[in-house]
């Protein structure tokens, strides 16, 4: 059996489970002033664009299965969302015809369900139709199969393209005038590759830092690690409210 695919390989090379791009518009400053709200500055929300490449969320049940008896969660890095992180461990992802990933990041902590997250180029590589999902929406999606070192598990749905998405917190959404569930467009300036993203889901809760998520593909797409600005914007976004 083969497990390896170059271009994945290669990929996992150069990516980490989960990069942050730090780019912030023009108006971020250094100094926070006094009366800003945590990650202001100088009256400005300060904005990160974060890549999120493939990545895996699992159950208490499903980490002993596949780790072994007692098992739990290590943290490796601390993601930019408190109380998040990638864990140390990783997976084997198996698609049709025994197509695979390899070394796939855990993330942390434990969720109720399992969820497999991918760009539309893992999915092809593994052979499965993975629809563009909001995280937890996994209803009549396809499965696939993960492998560890103890165990394998057999999802029978829950695999992914997750939909580009924004974490605020309720001082921020007030800024820019919108609601947890609304849509927002992202614009990225990038030499040559500017690109304005639509459909960007509002996610609004009282502790989020304001990061968007978009995937390894929509980060090519717009060359995110050379982009001289970026911007949420709600003008012609067709909000709810």
């Amino acid at each position: 059996m083969n497990h390896t695919i170059d271009r994945n390989q290669i990929e996992q090379l150069v990516r980490s489970a989960i990069r942050g791009s730090s780019s912030s518009s023009v108006n971020g400053h250094s100094h926070a002033a006094v009366s800003d709200p945590p990650g202001w500055v100088n009256g400005q929300p300060n904005l990160r664009v974060s890549i999120s490449a493939r990545h895996v969320h699992l159950t208490d049940e499903h980490v002993e299965i596949l780790f072994g008896a007692g098992s739990v969660l290590e943290p490796e890095k601390d993601l930019y969302q408190d109380g998040f992180y990638a864990a140390k461990q990783t997976v084997m992802i198996v698609g049709p015809r025994r197509r695979m990933l390899p070394n796939v990041r855990v993330l942390g902590p434990t969720r109720n369900f399992s969820q497999v997250e991918l760009a539309f180029t893992d999915s092809i590589s593994l052979g499965i139709d993975a629809p563009v999902r909001h995280s937890g929406k996994i209803d009549g999606t396809p499965g696939c199969v993960l492998v560890g070192p103890a165990g394998t598990v057999q999802l029978d749905q829950g695999v992914i393209r997750a939909a580009r998405h924004v974490h605020m917190n309720f001082a921020d959404a007030e800024h820019y005038g919108v609601s947890n569930g609304d849509m927002m467009q992202l614009k990225i300036t990038s030499h040559d590759c500017s690109v304005v993203f639509e459909d960007v889901l509002v996610r609004a809760d009282e502790a989020a830092k304001l990061e968007v998520h978009i995937d390894t593909d929509e980060g090519n797409a717009c060359n995110l690690d050379a982009a001289s600005e970026v911007e949420l914007k709600t003008d012609g976004c067709g909000c709810k409210s």
